[in-house]
């Protein structure tokens, strides 16, 4: 299924690794994802420690998600990458790995380092939105 998502690129503002912004058509049904979390089938933390393992995990966890909303990362909108860390080479490692597994569908997004995140260990949640066609009935 093609992605109703329409990403906006702007000459007129600094190149980025990521679009400036992204529109869904009027009658898209939208999808809020909690924060994607470095977490194992056990509740335990992903590779405590490293950020690019967690970054990896939280990918998967936001695939699975979407997956259970019927979408699929080309149906993003936009993220929140949060990061435990005040060093930017924590919060780049972090975000090469989330940019890698977008590829090409280069979503707006925030990179945020904060202080602490919610589980034991865990140094990284991705959250986003999410868009598909709605049918017509008004369910995807």
């Amino acid at each position: 299924m093609t992605s109703v998502v329409r990403l906006i690129r702007s000459d007129s503002l600094a190149s980025a690794p990521y679009a400036h912004a992204a529109t869904a058509p009027e009658n898209a049904r939208l999808i809020f994802l909690a924060g994607a979390c470095p977490l194992e089938d056990d509740g335990s933390t992903t590779a405590p420690g490293d950020y690019a393992a967690q970054a990896a995990r939280c990918v998967q966890t936001l695939e699975q998600a979407l997956h259970a909303a019927d979408a699929t990362l080309t149906d993003v909108l936009s993220t929140r990458v949060l990061v435990a860390s005040g060093r930017q080479k924590d919060l780049v490692a972090a975000w090469d790995v989330v940019h890698a597994a977008f590829g090409s569908h280069d979503v707006p997004s925030t990179l945020l380092g904060v202080a602490a995140l919610g589980y034991d260990q865990q140094l990284v949640e991705i959250e986003a939105i999410a868009a598909v066609a709605a049918d017509l009935e008004g369910r995807a």
